[in-house]
């Protein structure tokens, strides 16, 4: 992105507030059961919920840089849909941001957590598929993650689901004032359906396969005037996913 649009963007987030923690689904629908056995659950040590992820590998998770903002993501629960019924626990050993990653415009926001051991796959924990390519527009797609059902509502436990479509990148630079090549738009944007107040981390999923991470949206305001929710564009990442989970370290 040019120096200057990067400028003007930070200033337009700055100024609308960008809401990239917490995790809610807006007008979704409980996750069926036996669905979704990647979504994982990224915690505090004392079991508070910060964001969202997926488990790509048997022991790495993918999920947004930002979400280890205060460094306080501690561990993972994987195979539940419901926070209160317990699931699989295990620490994180490494937190590999990209190395673009900048905290105040959020461009390259994505993360590996390292697991401190392999998970074992089966009935209920599975990994999900990453693209080859980048996703066009009106692509119908799927968000989840666990947390509130509306704007300052009460939290829910139970993970939610909602349908969006992929949202024209021009469109999507145009409402926001500039944007990187680097993200996709998905919900919002004269919908009432989408995240707000973050989900982050999790996945944005299209025909069986994460293609974006949950990265901010405009202000936490769930009526979505002209904002389109945006997403890290996890094909724009391979080589270095790749090589992370090659090395197993970063």
């Amino acid at each position: 992105m040019h120096a200057l649009h990067k400028l003007l963007l930070f200033h337009l987030l700055t100024s609308l507030g960008r809401d990239a923690l917490g995790g809610k689904i807006i007008n979704g629908k409980l996750a069926p059961k036996n669905t979704m056995q990647y979504m994982v659950s990224l915690q505090t040590d004392w079991g508070h919920h910060l964001c969202g992820g997926f488990l790509i590998s048997e022991d790495f998770v993918l999920t947004a840089a930002h979400c280890n903002k205060y460094g306080n993501l501690a561990k993972a629960v994987l195979g539940t849909h419901n926070l209160m019924a317990g699931g699989i626990e295990t620490s994180i050993v490494k937190w590999c941001k990209n190395q673009g990653y900048n905290p105040e415009t959020l461009d390259n926001d994505i993360m590996l957590l390292k697991l401190s051991r392999k998970v074992r796959l089966g009935n209920r924990v599975q990994v999900i598929g990453l693209p080859r390519y980048g996703t066009g527009p009106n692509q119908k797609c799927q968000v989840a993650g666990w947390g509130m059902t509306r704007s300052h509502g009460p939290t829910v436990n139970d993970l939610r689901v909602v349908d969006v479509s992929t949202i024209d990148m021009q469109v999507c630079k145009q409402q926001w004032g500039g944007l990187p090549d680097t993200v996709i738009c998905a919900g919002g944007y004269d919908t009432n359906k989408g995240f707000c107040r973050g989900d982050s981390g999790g996945p944005l999923v299209c025909n069986g396969k994460a293609v974006g991470i949950v990265s901010f949206n405009y202000n936490g305001n769930c009526d979505y005037p002209n904002f389109p929710n945006v997403y890290t564009d996890i094909s724009k990442y391979l080589p270095w996913i790749n090589d992370t989970l090659k090395q197993k370290t970063c």
